[in-house]
């Protein structure tokens, strides 16, 4: 069976930024790996192409330019927060507020992303809101572990059970 929509694929991988000389920043091994859904629009469509027509027991090894990842990062994304929507019950929880910490947060739509504490004023919060590999390339080498047809209910909800 190959990989195509309506297919649950099965995969290990290791990912590194860059090229296949880069940084590792995710490695996803045999006792957890990682299962998705084909085809759903959950993964980038790039990352998908790559694997079509693949099926166990298949290796691959392939770069997705940073325009078919997660795009440049963008000066839009970085923006001055007031300081008191960090609050809760009238109190900013101790730390919180440190350069380099990752904040979960929600927009007005409840989306929820993670933003980075960029610099702390009196009165704002810089926070960047660019994905952690914006402006990488990604260099993914791996296996595909098993392809199997979705159930009716994974294809109704749109994602592996």
């Amino acid at each position: 069976m190959t990989i195509s929509n309506e297919k649950v694929v099965t995969l290990v991988y290791q990912l590194k930024v860059d090229n296949s000389e880069g940084d590792v920043v995710e490695t996803v091994k045999e006792d957890k790996p990682f299962v998705f859904l084909y085809g759903a629009g959950l993964m980038l469509p790039k990352f998908e192409e790559n694997l079509s027509g693949l099926k166990a027991g298949d290796d691959f090894e392939f770069t997705l330019k940073c325009e078919d990842a997660y795009g440049k990062a963008t000066e839009e994304a970085v923006m001055d927060l007031p300081k008191n929507i960090f609050e809760v019950e009238g109190k900013i929880e101790d730390g919180l507020l440190k350069e380099g910490n990752v904040i979960p947060m929600q927009n007005n739509e409840g989306q929820k992303f993670n933003g980075v504490v960029v610099e702390v004023a009196d009165e704002t919060v810089k926070m960047d809101f660019n994905h952690p590999l914006a402006g990488d390339d990604l260099h993914f080498t791996g296996q595909i572990k098993e392809v199997r047809d979705a159930t009716k209910e994974e294809l109704e909800h749109g994602h592996v059970h």
